[in-house]
């Protein structure tokens, strides 16, 4: 079993990437293999509409979406974080989720059944209106997505500080060990 945590800032080592690191320790803890996927510094783009998925797995879009949309389809697991730009996730966030969302839908549902759901850090405001926006994305794809004892959000500007939230780090353990603990129970 796997989960791999997704990393949507633009900034390699910020908050939402250690904020995503924290929540794999806990499900490594529990006996299954992570991987982070930091998208800083990767092209990746929106979808065209162009509608080859329709007819075929394939994307028209040449960047680097189809090697991480590959690890998604491998992964029993999949977490995907963002840092919140103007109330939303970032572009690479959402040209990942447009595209790989789409294949998915067209091509036998590919995601669906796994489980997963999303982490949200800002410096002060928004994160209800992106994790709204990215829990979207996993319930539409038909995801299993577990709770935790607060809404998966952290607090955060400059680099570290999501550290100093303990509340916000709290929050993304409990989710993450929920989420170990239904990838379990699914395998069984």
């Amino acid at each position: 079993m796997k989960a791999i945590g997704i990393v949507g800032s633009p900034r390699r080592g910020g908050n939402t990437e250690i904020l995503t690191t924290h929540a794999l320790k806990a499900i490594e803890e529990e006996g299954i293999d992570t991987e982070l996927i930091p998208l800083a510094g990767l092209d990746i783009r929106g979808c065209t509409g162009c509608m080859a998925c329709v007819q075929a797995e394939t994307c028209t879009v040449k960047d680097d979406m189809w090697p991480i949309y590959e690890k998604m389809k491998e992964a029993q697991g999949i977490i995907v974080a963002s840092p919140v730009y103007f109330s939303s996730a970032t572009a690479l966030v959402k040209g990942l989720m447009e595209r790989a969302g789409y294949i998915s839908q067209k091509n036998n549902k590919t995601l669906k059944g796994k489980v997963g759901g999303s982490l949200v850090v800002a410096r002060r405001g928004g994160h209800n209106f992106t994790k709204a926006q990215l829990d979207y994305w996993f319930h539409i794809l038909e995801f299993t997505m577990p709770g935790a004892v607060y809404w998966n959000m952290a607090f955060g500007r400059e680099k570290g500080e999501v550290a100093n939230d303990q509340e916000g780090l709290d929050t993304a353990w409990s989710f993450a060990k929920n989420m170990a603990h239904v990838m379990k129970k699914l395998a069984a």
